[in-house]
């Protein structure tokens, strides 16, 4: 499975898990920030400079905060300052995660637990200034056919 990751200054693009810890220059065992769980993990801000220098030369700018989308609908938006110790968990016992497959987001600094979202889908990254505050939930998106259905 695939994650799109999607950047409002930096484009588009969608990649193999594998490719996503390669690029990572942080790898570390989970336990160094988020303790009693285990496994491998990449650093998301470290991993984010190295994917943002292969698609610009605009190394000064960082986005104002991160939205992540797991298989489930379930979303979380979340400040840029809250991610300093934020880790994708990738990897257990030598395996892709099972629980969570295919990353799993750890805000150990984070306002609130529903941040550690699993099964991540989609990652998008704004500039905007907007939200200082960490929103999360389900997206709810109801298809035309089924509100066709509910009249």
């Amino acid at each position: 499975m695939n994650i799109q990751v999607d950047d409002e200054r930096c484009g588009s693009g969608e990649y193999a898990v594998s490719l996503l810890v390669e690029m990572a220059p942080e790898k570390l065992a989970i336990e160094e920030r988020v303790p009693g769980v285990a496994g491998k993990a990449f650093d998301l801000k470290g991993w984010y400079r190295a994917w943002k220098s292969t698609r610009t030369d605009d190394e000064a700018a960082e986005p104002s905060r991160m939205t992540v989308e797991a298989a489930d609908e379930f979303q979380a938006d979340i400040p840029w300052d809250q991610l300093d110790q934020a880790v994708f968990l990738y990897e257990q016992d030598g395996k892709p995660i099972q629980k969570g497959y295919p990353l799993r987001l750890y805000v150990p600094d984070g306002s609130s637990e529903c941040l550690n979202v699993k099964s991540i889908v989609r990652i998008r990254f704004f500039y905007d200034q907007s939200s200082s505050e960490a929103t999360y939930g389900f997206k709810n998106q109801i298809s035309v056919d089924e509100l066709r259905l509910k009249k």
